[in-house]
């Protein structure tokens, strides 16, 4: 039943996938769209994706610093080939990658899961916080744009209706903290039942090692270097972003702030939980270029060939990855078991 559930929840994900990416090209000159994608200046993607090494390397080594706060050092190249196997993995599994590389770690460096996992929620976090700035700093340079853009071409005259009456949306509200509320009582209620459970107990012990890695960046002893490497990774995309721009004539001319609301916005895609942002990423990218005043094929070409090539990248390198690991995985010393007197 489990493994039911499982394939569902997969095949339901997937069904959203080409559902979004159906809506990206519906309506559309199919035939337009492919000769942007033949015709695209591919000296630009190439730059991109040699940058995007770049930053994967540079997110391996803020992912090391962390390990090694967390009193768990490791090789470098050890952690950059458990990373790459998760990325490759979100590919298929969404979300899952992140537990992947972890596994994968445990395997070549014997660094306990829980505690890698924390490190990669403390990794999320900071990277959520960055892009809320990055979405707070594309609303202000940029806010009549957007906000133009979602009025006429989103909500359309439904905007004033809703405008005049907000009850539903107050229903939902108070629904929503009725049930949050329901559900802490009950949690309270039966928290004393809970801790004599087994099951409670070795959740405890998951969690302390979770907090342990979460934690961990308290401890970090170059913390200035740590967050030159944040900077770094986000302004490589940044970059990767932009310089696709002079991929194809619709957008060579645009500028700055258009590439840093595609970076917000394709970010927030590819955060989507299905396989690869797939989906999600080319509506959000196509729809950010055309409150630009980019053509529906040309933004949508843009999303394929920018998506198109990174993924490619990923398969690349996490292919690499992965039987690299593998090998490191067999030679790395297996713990001794100890017997009972």
């Amino acid at each position: 039943m489990k493994h039911l559930f499982t394939i569902l929840k997969y095949a339901l994900l997937l069904a959203v996938s080409g559902a979004l990416m159906a809506y990206a090209v519906r309506g559309q000159d199919l035939s337009r769209i492919g000769h942007y994608i033949r015709t695209a200046n591919y000296f630009w993607l190439g730059l991109t994706m040699a940058l995007s090494v770049l930053g994967y390397m540079s997110r391996a080594y803020r992912w090391q610093m962390q390990l090694t706060a967390s009193r768990h050092p490791t090789a470098y190249w050890e952690v950059y080939h458990a990373m790459m196997v998760g990325y490759l993995a979100n590919l298929v599994l969404p979300r899952m990658g992140e537990v992947i590389r972890c596994s994968v770690l445990r395997r070549t460096s014997r660094v306990p899961v829980e505690v890698s996992l924390g490190t990669v929620v403390t990794e999320r976090v900071i990277d959520v916080l960055v892009l809320l700035g990055l979405l707070a700093a594309t609303l202000l340079l940029d806010f009549h744009t957007f906000w133009a853009f979602v009025t006429d071409k989103v909500l359309g005259g439904r905007f004033d209706a809703l405008a005049r009456n907000r009850t539903p949306l107050l229903w939902a509200a108070g629904i929503g903290l009725l049930l949050l509320a329901l559900a802490a009582g009950a949690l309270v209620r039966n928290l004393e039942r809970l801790r004599q459970h087994q099951l409670f107990a070795r959740v405890a012990v998951f969690v302390k090692g979770l907090l342990a890695g979460v934690f961990s960046i308290r401890r970090l002893e170059h913390k200035g270097v740590f967050l030159a490497h944040t900077a770094f990774t986000w302004g490589v995309y940044f970059l990767m972003d932009y310089l696709a721009f002079f991929c194809f004539p619709e957008t060579a001319g645009l500028g700055l702030r258009a590439g840093l609301a595609v970076l917000t916005f394709g970010a927030f895609g590819m955060a989507a939980p299905v396989a690869g942002g797939i989906g999600p990423f080319h509506v959000l990218v196509q729809s950010t270029l055309v409150a630009y005043g980019v053509g529906l094929e040309a933004g949508i070409a843009y999303a394929l060939v920018v998506h198109g090539a990174q993924t490619l990248l990923v398969v690349l390198l996490g292919g690499i990855s992965f039987a690299l690991s593998m090998v490191q995985a067999g030679k790395a010393p297996r713990p001794v078991a100890v017997e009972a007197a």
